[in-house]
């Protein structure tokens, strides 16, 4: 059977802005249904990197949290720290951030808590037996929430292909320890002939991997393939290997979202709304690739993941973009932004582990 996944637009009247539609969205999707009462209910969501604009606004969060409270559910924000080099490598600054950023008790109607706690060690081990991983090393602060509801910018993501409830609860609950053996797997390679040694991929590396003498050097028994390198290299110098390795991270990132989602009540809502190239980690972004389109929630995050993936391959690419003179290359946005990344390997494992399915039905909410 079909999963159901709840669609809508963003298109609004004067009785009926974004954030009106948002709370008949959820309404819709049966979200009243869920049993909130005296329940923790960690909202997960990404805070944004400061810099980075293209994150999910806070007064779309507090809609989400007063419709909680007033379940008689005790909702609060959350993300886990950074395995990287920035501003949310833990919970100090984290905090700060997520403030600078507009996110607090006020504008969200609940306080943030940073799930892995202060340095990011703080997490607790969840055991799965897959493939992959025997255990997942979650931040403590969700694996004790009750409820868990995903709040995700759906974005294109340079490592994983997309961004969007998979990734959000995969990689964005997983503590420092947790992140680090997502990333394992992954090796960025250099191309010597495009390098200009401009020594940013240097500044950029937490791990202190990267040098350069002529050209950038990458010391393997460091790197921890987190990807930053990739991101800010300006000559676009720096590739992920092969597909390989990227279907190897979404599978890791989808072992993780099984331990997160494991023996939980959970729901999610995806934003496709300045859907830009990269993730929100980074300190910019980039003109986004295609048209704002809407919002969409589904209590199967496999199929909210396929059906907003789909939208946004099927709309028109915004002039200006990366994508613009990019688009008859590949009607796959994603793989044509990020040619290694095999981003439908994450559905598919997603699927075989019965955490959802990519068979869907979109229903249309607009009054």
């Amino acid at each position: 059977m079909k999963s159901k996944v709840y669609f809508t637009n963003m298109r609004t009247t004067y009785d009926n802005n974004m954030l009106e539609k948002l709370e008949r969205l959820l309404i819709s999707s049966g979200f009243k249904n869920i049993d909130f009462k005296g329940k923790f209910v960690a909202l997960k969501i990404h805070f944004g990197e400061f810099g980075n604009l293209a994150f999910v606004k806070p007064n779309y969060v507090k809609v989400i949290a007063d419709l909680i409270k007033e379940l008689g559910g005790i909702p609060f924000l959350t993300d886990a720290s950074t395995l990287y080099s920035g501003k949310r490598s833990d919970a100090v600054s984290h905090i700060n951030v997520a403030e600078l950023n507009g996110f607090n008790s006020v504008t969200t109607g609940c306080p943030v808590i940073i799930a892995d706690g202060l340095k990011g060690n703080d997490y607790k081990e969840i055991n799965v037996g897959l493939k992959h991983c025997s255990t997942v090393k979650i931040g403590t602060s969700l694996t004790e929430a009750d409820i868990i509801i995903s709040i995700n910018h759906f974005k294109g993501h340079e490592q994983a292909g997309f961004g969007g409830a998979l990734k959000n609860l995969g990689m964005g609950c997983g503590s420092k320890l947790g992140k680090l053996e997502m990333h394992s797997g992954l090796k960025p390679i250099i191309n010597k002939d495009t390098c200009i040694a401009c020594g940013l991929c240097v500044k950029n590396c937490n791990q202190k991997a990267i040098s350069v003498i002529d050209k950038a050097e990458i010391d393997y028994n460091k790197c921890v393939g987190c990807g930053e390198c990739i991101v800010v290299c300006p000559k676009k110098a720096i590739t992920q290997k092969e597909s390989s390795e990227s279907k190897l991270l979404n599978e890791k990132i989808v072992e993780y979202a099984y331990g997160v989602l494991k023996d939980k009540k959970h729901f999610h809502i995806n934003f496709i709304m300045n859907v830009s190239p990269n993730c929100d980690c980074w300190s910019n972004n980039d003109l986004q690739i295609v048209p704002d389109i809407g919002i969409m929630s589904s209590f199967d995050p496999v199929a909210l993941d396929i059906a907003s993936a789909d939208l946004v391959n099927n709309a028109p690419v915004v002039k200006g973009s990366v994508l613009d003179e990019k688009e008859a290359l590949n009607t796959d946005k994603f793989k044509c932004m990020h040619g290694n990344v095999d981003w439908m390997s994450g559905i598919i494992y997603a699927e075989e582990l019965k955490i959802g399915s990519k068979e869907y039905e979109i229903i249309n909410v607009e009054k």
